[in-house]
């Protein structure tokens, strides 16, 4: 049996796109004959995946999970090349169950999330399968992860066909405090807020933004002594409208977020939005 060399794994490499691992492990198990190997990762999807790395996926899915008592919830984008396969039971089954393991496993990052076991193997290798059974580039995105320390509950709301996905996660006991993180995840898939809080805002996009209405105050020819209580009169308008809390609650325009929440004897603590292919 011929050595397995880095530079025989570097021509293997070059020659089918396949990972390093994937081609070691193909040229051990073919005596490294290169031929043999080659064949081994076309055969197992690999080669075929990785030649089309370079494919644009614009495309793909938000999945959502919950756990079973309500406690942990997980959102995760999962790309591909059109939409047609987007919708697609495969395609729907794989986002689905890697959104149930992130709820349950919560990867700290990324290469976590790809090297996490499943009964199929790693997250990667599933990936990789997919893309060989379904002939298009795919890739893992973003993914976020809610959980409920002591009283409240989690809930997901996942609109568009997948392309927008909310999780709410909220304070207190009952049925209202269910359902207002139900409705709360609808309203925030709908208004897209920037911040929970006034306080959770950058600090330096706050400060543009009141730069900017100074500048329109001046430009309208304002007394200065007025211009401070201008600005900061549209600063409290803006609030209004990016930050989750003030924003007038989509289901009922007659109150807010913040004020649905006290009503139902709970608390909003913090909600994740993502939308597929905006960062």
């Amino acid at each position: 049996m011929a050595a397995i060399t880095a530079g025989l794994v570097k021509e293997l490499r070059e020659r089918t796109g396949g990972g390093m691992m994937d081609c070691k492990k193909a040229l051990t198990e073919a005596g490294g004959d290169l031929d043999q190997a080659a064949r081994l990762l076309r055969e197992r999807g690999i080669a075929k995946a990785d030649k089309k790395a370079g494919r644009a996926t614009s495309e793909g899915r938000i999945a959502a999970a919950v756990s079973a008592d309500g406690k942990t919830g997980a959102l995760v984008e999962v790309a591909c090349e059109t939409d047609f396969v987007a919708k697609t039971d495969e395609f729907v089954a794989f986002s689905d169950a890697l959104a149930a393991l992130v709820c349950e496993k919560e990867p700290a990052d990324d290469a976590a999330l790809a090297a996490m076991e499943t009964p199929e193997g790693p997250v990667s290798e599933r990936l990789k399968a997919m893309i060989g059974k379904l002939g298009e580039n795919m890739g893992l995105g973003r993914f976020a992860r809610l959980e409920v320390a002591g009283e409240g509950a989690v809930a997901s709301y996942v609109h568009a066909g997948g392309k927008i996905g909310v999780l709410t996660q909220v304070s207190g006991s009952g049925e209202a405090a269910s359902q207002l993180a139900h409705n709360v995840s609808m309203h925030v898939a709908a208004m897209a807020p920037q911040s929970l809080s006034r306080g959770d805002l950058a600090a330096d996009l706050v400060e543009q933004e009141r730069e900017v209405l100074r500048k329109q105050a001046e430009g309208e020819g304002k007394p200065a002594e007025i211009i401070d209580k201008m600005v900061e009169g549209r600063l409290n308008k803006f609030f209004k409208e990016v930050v989750l809390l003030e924003q007038q609650l989509v289901m009922d325009p007659d109150t807010t977020v913040g004020k649905a929440a006290k009503a139902a004897g709970a608390e909003v603590t913090a909600f994740r939005r993502l939308q597929l292919g905006v960062d």
